[in-house]
């Protein structure tokens, strides 16, 4: 575990979800397959227009292209492509709004790594920490909330990772200068270079063990694992 961090530095911890704390596919495949399923009881035109999540993805980036200015905001970008699903379908678009509540709701039943939990419970107990994410999971329904002093997402914000500003907005929720938290995070770009430029420490949640791919500086830690992270810290 290659490891240059500075652990007196720390002051506050940022830490990335989707990824980092759970694995988002299998979370919004899953999600996918219950809309599919709602919309096969309410809206069975749409359903068969659009009956698999090959084809409503499809539609998603349709409207990425035709709304970019939803292109931070997950949550609108999904409802907005179920509307357009709906209408090109002949069915109500109004059901926009309860179908995408089926969905986000669904969305939030993620399966956590197995050392997530302690791993929250470790730094929570140390550190003010902050869920920053580009996502749109909600780790109040998730069930996680009470390991976090606030959480932060590119739609609440106005600007994604790897923009610095979204990670000096978390520095301030915590109440700590951007040189005293450490981020972690699962992607070498929108999480752990994106800190390094803000001026944070970064380590890097490298479970498959690849190369750090961008050239210049590298993550203070680049970690295996959730765990590996207590034990550095500890």
């Amino acid at each position: 575990m290659e490891t240059s961090l500075d652990i007196a530095r720390i002051s506050a911890i940022t830490i990335d979800l989707d990824d980092t704390l759970w694995p988002v596919w299998p979370a919004i495949a899953r999600a996918e397959a219950a809309l599919a399923g709602w919309l096969a009881t309410h809206a069975p035109a749409t359903a068969t227009l659009f009956g698999d999540a090959q084809a409503l993805r499809a539609i998603r980036e349709r409207m990425n292209e035709l709304r970019p200015d939803l292109r931070l905001d997950l949550s609108a970008l999904r409802r907005e492509s179920i509307r357009m699903a709906l209408t090109q379908a002949g069915d109500d678009p109004r059901l926009a709004e309860p179908a995408f509540d089926f969905f986000f709701a669904e969305r939030q039943r993620v399966d956590l790594f197995d050392d997530a939990l302690e791993t929250l419970e470790f730094l929570a107990a140390r550190y003010p920490v902050v869920a920053l994410s580009n996502g749109n999971a909600d780790v109040q329904r998730i069930g996680i909330g009470r390991y976090f002093k606030a959480s932060l997402s590119a739609t609440l914000l106005g600007v994604a990772k790897p923009d610095a500003r979204i990670f000096h907005a978390a520095a301030r929720v915590a109440g700590v200068d951007s040189s005293a938290v450490l981020h972690v995070g699962d992607d070498a770009l929108l999480d752990a270079r994106g800190a390094l430029d803000a001026g944070m420490q970064a380590a890097w949640l490298n479970t498959a063990g690849a190369d750090w791919p961008h050239e210049g500086a590298a993550p203070h830690a680049t970690l295996p694992s959730l765990s590996a992270l207590c034990r550095l810290l500890a």
